[in-house]
């Protein structure tokens, strides 16, 4: 019996593992703006492993958001950069990919963000 919760605990933990590394990819995003809850945007975010840390670029209306995100399992925290525009957002996988909220520099509102893989 032990060696079988044994199993069953590693096959959970390579799972969730696997389940984390399957972070790269390609999402449609949509989500509001800091402030504007009825405001909604949509377009495309792509994530690239790059050593300990993700490559995240998100492209909005022709714009592109080009971020650093560190993470695991449980979460994902990524600072962007557009133009002179810089941020903060943080993930948390659903069963869909990951939903978050993020903010501008200096800003006193969230926004929403929702990522769905492609």
């Amino acid at each position: 019996m032990r060696a079988f919760l044994g199993g069953i605990a590693a096959a959970l933990v390579l799972t969730v593992t696997a389940a984390f590394a399957e972070l790269e990819g390609r999402y449609a995003v949509s989500g509001t703006d800091p402030g504007k809850p009825n405001s909604s945007y949509t377009g495309t975010v792509t994530v690239e492993k790059t050593g300990d840390t993700y490559k995240v670029v998100w492209v909005i209306g022709g714009t592109q958001y080009v971020g650093t995100g560190i993470g695991n399992k449980d979460f994902l925290a990524v600072s962007y950069r557009s133009g002179s525009q810089t941020g903060l957002a943080l993930y948390a996988p659903n069963a869909d990919g990951w939903t978050g909220v993020w903010t501008y520099a200096g800003g006193t509102e969230m926004g929403t963000d929702s990522w769905v893989r492609r």
